[in-house]
């Protein structure tokens, strides 16, 4: 990652990435290996195992991750830059919440492909996707972007609900004021970014819902911090 001070609080996806010893990544680099890493696995597997059709999707999926990852690296450099209370970037960066918010997500996500039957008499959206024996390698890869994109969900959640409290909480100064409207903004484009999976889980019902809603719940809440801060 760049060398760009981070202060005492990171965020999990900074704190792993930091922790290589005597390595210093600039951010763009971090992101290309990240997607060409992934979707590089994506094309061998589709290629070994003849799994071609679950290759759109999976791009999605590794887009929008990889997405995740530069929207959170340009919040917190944003956010750093700005005069804002400690407590919340300790609530933001150090609380490891969005961790936890994406972890249940991640459960509610699996769940529902390895045991909820979305359709009567309908096909399951794994095997869909990877077909009635899928290859362990394919599941393996398939589970890891999965917790790539859940992850990411759980941070826009976070930096939605964070966005918000400080807004309420705290009065900055118009240049503060304009640039955290800013970072709203950010996070309401990426949560609508994640649109893009939506035609790919079309049929399953439970799936759209949980997305549209979700993304639906960060454009309420980042917008009314947008509208809190416009009044201050």
């Amino acid at each position: 990652m760049s060398d760009m001070n981070r202060g005492p609080y990171q965020w999990t996806y900074e704190s792993i990435v930091d922790a290589v010893p005597g390595v210093t990544f600039p951010d763009w680099f971090a992101l290309t290996v990240q997607l060409a890493l992934f979707e590089g696995l994506l094309v061998i597997f589709a290629w070994r195992y003849d799994l071609w059709n679950a290759v759109p999707a999976g791009t999605a999926a590794v887009v929008v991750a990889t997405a995740g990852s530069a929207v959170m690296l340009t919040i917190s450099r944003r956010i750093r830059k700005l005069t804002t209370p400690s407590a919340y970037r300790k609530l933001l960066f150090g609380s490891s919440i969005e961790v936890v918010l994406g972890l249940f997500s991640y459960i509610g996500l699996i769940t529902y492909l390895f045991v909820y039957n979305p359709r009567q008499g309908g096909t399951p959206l794994l095997e869909s996707l990877l077909g009635t024996r899928p290859p362990i390698p394919a599941v393996f890869l398939t589970l890891l972007v999965l917790w790539d994109v859940c992850y990411r969900i759980g941070t826009a959640w976070w930096s939605s609900v964070t966005g918000f409290w400080v807004a309420v909480r705290h009065q900055p100064d118009d240049s503060t004021r304009t640039q955290l409207r800013q970072v709203d903004s950010i996070v309401i484009g990426f949560a609508v970014i994640q649109l893009v999976l939506v035609p790919f889980v079309w049929g399953y019902d439970l799936l759209v819902v949980a997305l549209i809603g979700h993304v639906v719940a960060v454009i309420c809440v980042s917008g009314s911090a947008i509208f809190v801060r416009s009044r201050g």
